[in-house]
């Protein structure tokens, strides 16, 4: 199974492509991770027509079964809230229009599955994202390592589905 995970942004949006084993002991194994960078010059419009060609380039590529998106709920800045609102809208088009399944993680929700403090920051995650993807490599961005994270938890979601746990 591929789960796409994805940190909304406008100006960056992170990604992360997992495959999770059809076995319960096999360990989930990052296929890409990386970022959409929009250009700020660009219009609203075309930047998110952008972050609407990526994402169709990432699904043509490793066809994920699930899609997993942090959900907003609360903006420290209120002028970046309806940008990230929109990548937001055009993300969850995008996977309606290919019929692919999307779970929502809060903020809160992410940092307890992976850290198990509601507070954590973004080193710790960072850092325990690593360790459970066993990554050798130092990830880039913030973005990338949020993305990773919440493909894992959208792998748990899955899990604990089939297990009947949720």
């Amino acid at each position: 199974m591929i789960i796409l995970g994805i940190d909304p942004g406008i100006a960056k949006l992170g990604y992360g492509v997992l495959k999770k084993p059809k076995t319960k002991s096999g360990k989930l194994k990052a296929l890409d991770y990386g970022c959409i960078i929009t250009d700020p010059i660009l219009s609203p419009g075309e930047r998110l027509k952008k972050i609407n060609n990526e994402l169709n380039k990432l699904i043509r590529e490793y066809k994920p079964d699930v899609l997993a998106v942090e959900n907003v709920y609360f903006f420290k800045n209120l002028k970046t809230a309806m940008p990230v609102s929109q990548a937001k809208g055009v993300i969850l088009l995008t996977a309606a229009k290919k019929k692919i399944p999307v779970y929502e993680f809060s903020p809160l929700q992410i940092k307890m599955t992976l850290v198990g403090y509601g507070r954590a920051n973004k080193k710790q995650i960072q850092k325990m994202v690593k360790y459970l993807l066993n990554l050798k490599k130092t990830l880039k961005s913030d973005d990338e390592a949020d993305a990773l994270g919440i493909a894992i938890c959208g792998a748990l979601k899955i899990e604990n589905k089939s297990a009947g746990l949720t």
